[in-house]
């Protein structure tokens, strides 16, 4: 299903399924200045191409290789509309992936990169590296207007939750969200919540949630705790959707990433 919302200059393009919908998922996509900021899930596929071939957007921006945003960029390279995304993104999307289950369920395939596709550059737009969430996480920032399509950076204030260690950086994620912050936007578009009610306190809450949850889990470490009795300390048990993933999404994910990174931030006091 798509829900087509107008917030002045910009469109958003919200998708769902009755599988995502069902798991509580859905995602968007933005039209502004005349180009798509992300490509949604591969279920969503022919509804957003023929949106796209109805309103002939300059070309799309792929902020991350998570299958809700780049799922479609072969289905877009196959259909010849131009894609702009960051060399890590291209690698990663052209790499197979581990998913559970769960992300096929609720968001369908995740075909593989490996069609030659178009490549523009987003005038007027300026992509900023905001890695944390992933490896390859990037914003867009419309300077003009002032806005930050901000893709998976604010999510919530209170994420307790983390991909596994290899996919996420939660120490790296508060750099990014400072730094985003201090553009001090008027506007901020996350791609699940659509546009946030005063984006900048928003951003700067989590940004706080999240230094003072991992100053208390860096506490913990030192004073030799392990990483179960760290997560259900700080952050509570764990739900049933951490089990029903397999762990994909967890508490323990969480602390697993601040002590990855634990020894780093010892070693720069």
């Amino acid at each position: 299903m798509l829900r087509i919302e107008r917030h002045d200059d910009v469109t958003r393009l919200h998708f769902s399924t009755w599988r995502s919908r069902r798991a509580g998922y859905s995602v968007s996509c933005f039209a502004v200045r005349g180009m798509v900021v992300d490509a949604a899930f591969d279920d969503a596929g022919p509804e957003l191409l023929g949106w796209i071939r109805a309103n002939k957007p300059e070309g799309v921006i792929v902020t991350h290789a998570h299958d809700d945003h780049g799922g479609n960029a072969e289905l877009l390279a196959r259909s010849g509309v131009p894609m702009w995304m960051a060399p890590d993104t291209e690698t990663l999307l052209g790499t197979p992936q581990v998913r559970g289950w769960h992300r096929t369920w609720a968001w369908g395939g995740m075909p593989l990169l490996h069609t030659p596709f178009k490549r523009f550059e987003p005038r007027g737009l300026e992509i900023i590296d905001a890695r944390g969430h992933s490896p390859d996480h990037y914003v867009v920032w419309d300077p003009q207007t002032e806005t930050v399509f901000a893709a998976d950076l604010f999510l919530g204030v209170k994420v307790r939750v983390a991909h596994p260690v290899h996919r996420e950086d939660v120490r790296q994620q508060i750099g990014s969200v400072r730094k985003i912050a201090a553009l001090k936007p008027k506007r901020v578009f996350d791609a699940h919540r659509g546009l946030l009610k005063d984006g900048i306190a928003l951003l700067h809450a989590k940004a706080d949630w999240m230094e003072e949850t991992v100053g208390a889990i860096d506490q913990r470490i030192d004073e030799g705790w392990d990483d179960a009795a760290i997560a259900k300390n700080v952050l509570g048990n764990e739900t049933l959707f951490t089990y029903v993933t397999f762990f994909d999404w967890s508490r323990a994910n969480f602390v697993a990433s601040v002590r990855k990174t634990h020894g780093a931030r010892s070693a720069s006091r």
